[in-house]
């Protein structure tokens, strides 16, 4: 193995070492991050990070995205190189396929992060949204009751008061026609 380093040139043991550290710290991240090891910077309180998080932006420069760079530009580098491609060629083709790795990781993450919901109910979402009492609403607003509906893709137990003349009760059908400051729906009874 010594023998073989000491063979090649200085150029292409450049290239071969970019190649096999950059390699070595890329598996290292790589394995972080599946198993959950991946904390960029969190110290202190996780929660007020979490808090504070406004997602994603497109990172171009950061240090997973530098080591996939190294790694691609010195494995191209050397197939250049086997190839028998000239130095400024081998050197340009490396520096474009670590670029365009940059690029690709980048956008993953973005897109990764792009996928994430924050899961805020929302409740203006329920307007015009069917669902069924669950507990009493009283009628004219008199008493709060619960409404069972889908919100957001999931069924939901929520505050509802009325306008209606008579009370709503278990099993009537509504539709939710307002939601008040304060996150009440305004149900009416649907086919009066």
């Amino acid at each position: 193995m010594e023998e073989w380093f000491v063979a090649l040139t200085l150029f292409e043991k450049v290239y071969w070492v970019i190649a096999g550290i950059s390699s070595v710290i890329f598996i290292i991240l790589l394995i972080m991050t599946l198993i959950g090891g991946d904390a960029d910077g969190i110290d202190g309180d996780v929660d007020a990070e979490i808090d504070g998080d406004t997602g994603i932006g497109f990172q171009f420069l950061s240090f997973k995205n530098l080591m996939g760079f190294l790694t691609i530009f010195g494995w191209s580098g050397i197939s250049c190189l086997d190839a028998g491609l000239s130095k400024s060629l081998t050197i340009t083709i490396s520096i474009f396929c670590g670029l365009l790795m940059m690029f690709a990781m980048a956008s993953i993450f973005y897109y990764l992060g792009k996928l994430q919901s924050s899961g805020t109910l929302k409740l203006n979402n329920a307007l015009n949204q069917i669902g069924e009492v669950y507990l009493t609403v009283g009628n004219k607003r008199s008493k709060i009751g619960k409404v069972s509906i889908t919100v957001q893709g999931s069924l939901r137990e929520l505050e509802a008061l009325t306008e209606e003349d008579r009370d709503l009760v278990q099993g009537d059908v509504v539709n939710v026609k307002e939601v008040t400051k304060n996150g009440i729906l305004i149900v009416e009874l649907l086919n009066k």
